[in-house]
């Protein structure tokens, strides 16, 4: 049966990293079927938003996309795409693993753990956001939930029981913000009492970045707020080489985006050399939440086999070859899989 996906390209080397991945994808043949939309600079010139209704209709419609790397134009008036497409569509949960991959340029091996971070909330709300007249003071509202604490928290207790895996840290800083922070840790703290068979450890967030640096095994299933979870996901992807190699997934009730979360590169587009791994370990995350495991395995092996045996990699891997061949490499693997 074949399931219908809507398709951002993106800007800058979002077309070049999501026609590789799409390649990949068709290569696999699990019946996907895509279906483009526009966001983003591209959207803004070729429709005049920069999310037009029927991007969005698509979305709803499919309940699924797979989306390149947006830019939001600088200057008044422009937010987060991002942080817009993740509260019109209530995706309350983003998912975004760590893990080690060979002949990468990361300081560990054996790494495999995962950041779930609440995604709606918190610091990065529009609402709240004042500057006084004369430009001097600046003010923001951080606003965390008991609805939003609980969710994301059993979010990322489910997801643990679901991937066979047994420790969850609950990283806060409410010794200091005893409120926000506070809110969020007692609720975590309730909604994990329910799951007996995990470990759970609470760790304020500047610890947590000392101990991922340190000792980052330590460490399996991570939950946080949204701004905590942000700066910890990029701090985790330079434990395993970069965000080259790390894909996100922003899950809610009625809809899924899954992202490289990477930026655009616009210094770069056009030239073919773009690195597409994150946006293809995103799809195997977007293959295993279509029920689709094995696809989302053979996925995954074929770019690890790529990387042990340094078959046409893009430079920022050590390599010299350029997106397409990397694609070439990863579909030939697919098929002989």
């Amino acid at each position: 049966m074949n399931k219908t996906i809507t398709i951002l390209r993106g800007d800058g080397i979002g077309p070049e990293i999501t026609d590789a991945t799409l390649r990949v994808l068709e290569a696999l043949g699990c019946g996907l079927v895509f279906e483009f939309a526009h966001a983003g600079v591209s959207a803004l010139e070729e429709q005049g938003s920069l999310l037009p209704t029927t991007t969005l209709e698509s979305i709803t419609r499919n309940r699924v996309a797979l989306k390149g790397p947006l830019t939001t134009p600088i200057g008044e008036g422009f937010s987060s795409l991002n942080v817009d497409l993740r509260r019109r569509f209530d995706l309350y949960a983003n998912v975004r693993p760590a893990l080690s991959f060979p002949n990468t340029r990361s300081r560990y091996q054996d790494i495999d753990l995962l950041i779930v971070r609440e995604n709606t909330e918190g610091a990065y709300r529009s609402e709240g956001q004042t500057l006084s007249a004369d430009g001097e003071t600046a003010q923001s509202v951080i606003q965390v939930t008991r609805r939003g604490s609980e969710r994301i928290a059993r979010y990322a207790c489910d997801l643990a029981a679901r991937t066979g895996r047994k420790r969850i840290t609950i990283v806060h800083k409410a010794n200091i913000l005893k409120t926000t922070s506070g809110l969020f840790l007692k609720t975590a703290r309730r909604i994990a009492a329910e799951y007996p068979e995990m470990q759970v450890k609470e760790m304020i967030v500047d610890n947590a970045c000392m101990q991922l640096v340190t000792n980052p095994h330590q460490f399996d299933v991570i939950v946080t707020t949204n701004l905590f979870g942000d700066i910890l996901s990029d701090l985790c992807a330079g434990l395993v080489g970069g965000l080259g190699l790390a894909p996100g997934a922003n899950i809610g009730s009625d809809a899924a985006i899954f992202e490289a979360v990477h930026g655009s590169a616009p210094d770069i587009a056009g030239k073919g050399i773009a690195n597409p791994t994150a946006l293809l370990l995103a799809a195997a995350m977007m293959l295993d939440h279509l029920a689709l495991p094995e696809a989302a395995q053979r996925l995954r092996a074929a770019v690890r086999a790529t990387l042990e045996a340094k078959d046409r990699l893009t430079g920022d891997l050590g390599g010299s070859a350029g997106t397409e061949a990397f694609a070439d490499a990863v579909v030939e693997r697919v098929r002989g899989s």
